[in-house]
């Protein structure tokens, strides 16, 4: 399969400037059709054959170029899926300027957090939505009830938060890696607290026992996790009730925070927190990818060879894997 990127830039309209745009780059299945415009300017129309596409969201983890995802976004696009990856430079609190996955602080505090999303870049994201639908390479092939949200640590939390229809009616799924809901005590909450999520739609939540970001960040929470993957497992059994059968618990023995990451940027972020991965990181991102494909194709494109995928996935022995758990 042909996949093909693009990019656009969005304005965020409740943001004041220099820090009130959004770039986005948007990975598709394509089809090549040699013709002049697309020798020319290199712009090839999306597959159509495969469409409508379900479009892919995903939310970088702070101070985490975009381009670690784009190993991801690819699989994704190679499934037949529209993944969009994005870029926003914001001052989420005062003085501190971050490559941000847009995080509503205000929304999280006792008095607010539930009452609205926190992933404050996504109204503008979808509103580009609407905007690819009716112009460019993918006018048409969208389908705009498919949204699911996706994310990596802050911006897998801000996914999962945000995941509620009756916030945001397209969307229908989320996942997130290396994220959890424990509540920061600065906050106004009481030490060791997980905050509940949506629980309304499919959810797959990724971990990875290395996760030394998540060990060495247990003070913002009043804690000591007693694993690296505790607060992962609490948000998995506290912040979500189940019952039907389509919310996920993966952790991959040997992942640490930026297993995910790829290539690996030592430069920003918090990466001199982690801990030494133990298993193959290449092996160990086909998994997720494969995880999370076949979690969509279950639960958004209701495949019933993939729900018996996921089925024979939760009793296998793979090396790779901890514990996968379903309620």
């Amino acid at each position: 399969m042909n996949v093909r990127a693009f990019f656009r830039a969005a304005t965020v309209e409740d943001a004041a400037p220099p820090y009130n745009n959004i770039q986005l780059k948007v990975f598709y299945p394509a089809q090549l059709t040699g013709s002049d415009q697309e020798q020319d300017m290199g712009i090839v129309p999306g597959d159509s054959q495969q469409a409508p596409f379900k479009v892919v969201i995903f939310f970088n983890g702070i101070n985490c170029g975009p381009e670690l995802y784009q190993w991801l976004a690819v699989k994704l696009a190679e499934r037949g899926l529209v993944v969009i990856t994005f870029s926003w430079v914001a001052e989420n609190l005062p003085g501190m300027v971050s490559l941000t996955p847009g995080v509503a602080i205000n929304m999280l505090t006792p008095a607010m957090y539930g009452k609205a999303p926190t992933a404050s870049a996504l109204p503008t994201l979808l509103r580009e939505l609407e905007r690819l639908q009716s112009e460019g390479v993918l006018a048409g092939l969208l389908d705009l009830n498919g949204v699911i949200l996706g994310g990596h640590s802050a911006g897998g939390r801000v996914a999962v938060e945000s995941a509620d229809s009756r916030f945001f009616p397209p969307v229908v799924a989320a996942f997130a890696y290396g994220a959890h809901t424990a509540a920061i005590t600065q906050l106004g909450y009481e030490a060791g607290k997980i905050l509940s999520l949506p629980d309304s739609l499919p959810l797959l939540l990724i971990g990875g026992t290395r996760d030394g970001v998540i060990a060495n960040s247990s003070h913002r929470y009043g804690a000591i996790w007693e694993e690296a993957t505790t607060p992962v497992k609490r948000t998995f059994q506290e912040a979500i009730v189940g019952g039907r059968s389509d919310s996920y618990l993966l952790l991959l023995e040997g992942a640490n925070h930026f297993s995910i990451a790829d290539p690996f940027d030592l430069t920003t972020g918090r990466p001199f927190l982690d801990f030494p991965a133990t298993q193959s990181e290449e092996q160990l991102r086909n998994l997720m990818a494969e995880a999370i494909g076949v979690f969509i194709d279950a639960h958004v494109r209701c495949e019933t060879t993939a729900l018996e995928f996921l089925s024979q996935l939760l009793v296998s022995n793979n090396p790779l894997i901890a514990s996968f758990e379903r309620k």
